[in-house]
């Protein structure tokens, strides 16, 4: 059974870095956006209250979990409370510019897919930010949970959303936590080989139980801030894999094995073609 490849393209495996000064210039213009838009959705408050009050009907009404469960295992530890807020006040921005930073040095095609992601993610969310502004559930009453930062510490928001000049606090969907964990965890995910891999999707998952324990967030935010990021994977697609190990890349090509399926292997492990004789010429054969 013949056994055809198809050689990649030379250079199609190693991705140049973009120009560093540019891509600084990229994020921090991208942060300062982010910023700007939820301080432009501020001075909503009654629309805020109203919305969250939908909100927490349609979860009720959609039988999702009550936030008020996974809060109420937090609140079985004063350590772990603090630890819970600690974590939501300090990993967000830092996670996800290490994810940055490493795929910039180790995976640049990865990277510069992960940036436009999260660049498209983030302007959907500032969109619904503006234009479906929602108070979180540690503000509203009839929820009868607890603002776990303003009781036991720290906390990145003021005592009142209408003073707070440095954050939106009525941008509660979609939630960015979980959101850019999302991105993160795909992103490491698609970016490297590991059998271990698929543990970063641990950070999601622990971002979702810490942005709803503290009260910051609905399950419905994430639920609306994993469907941006569905949207957003479909039209931004993935770059070109390749198998990389220690730093290098190898090229990939294309094979089919034996039952027939197409399969990617490293060129390196494709067999040379056998060398097979030429036929002698035979003059005046034919004629």
């Amino acid at each position: 059974m013949e056994c055809p490849t198809e050689p990649a393209k030379k250079g199609s495996a190693a991705t140049r870095r973009p120009p560093l000064v540019r891509e600084l210039l990229l994020v921090a213009g991208l942060f300062l956006v982010y910023k700007l838009g939820r301080l432009l959705a501020t001075g909503h408050t009654g629309e805020a209250f109203r919305n969250a009050r939908h909100v927490w009907d349609l979860e009720r009404f959609l039988h999702l979990p009550g936030e008020g469960a996974v809060q109420s295992a937090l609140l079985q530890s004063d350590t772990l409370v603090h630890v819970v807020n600690t974590y939501y006040a300090t990993v967000h921005f830092p996670a996800t510019a290490a994810f940055l930073v490493w795929l910039y040095l180790r995976r640049p095609g990865h990277y510069v897919w992960a940036r436009r992601v999260l660049a498209a993610v983030t302007a959907a969310a500032l969109v619904v930010h503006l234009t479906f502004p929602l108070a979180p559930p540690r503000m509203l009453a009839m929820t009868g949970l607890v603002d776990t930062g303003q009781v036991y510490g720290p906390t990145v928001y003021g005592a009142s959303p209408e003073a707070d000049s440095l954050s939106n606090q009525f941008a509660a969907m979609p939630s960015l936590h979980f959101g850019w964990a999302l991105i993160v965890a795909i992103g490491l995910i698609a970016a490297t080989r590991s059998r271990w891999r698929w543990l970063w999707l641990l950070h999601p998952l622990l971002t979702l139980l810490v942005i709803v324990g503290t009260a910051n967030h609905y399950w419905l935010d994430a639920i609306v801030a994993a469907a941006l990021l569905g949207i957003a994977l479909a039209v931004i697609r993935l770059p070109k894999r390749t198998a990389a190990t220690d730093g290098n890349t190898r090229e990939l090509v294309v094979a089919e094995d034996t039952e027939g399926s197409v399969r990617e292997v490293p060129e390196a492990l494709v067999p040379d073609a056998p060398d097979v004789p030429e036929a002698p010429e035979l003059v005046g054969a034919g004629r």
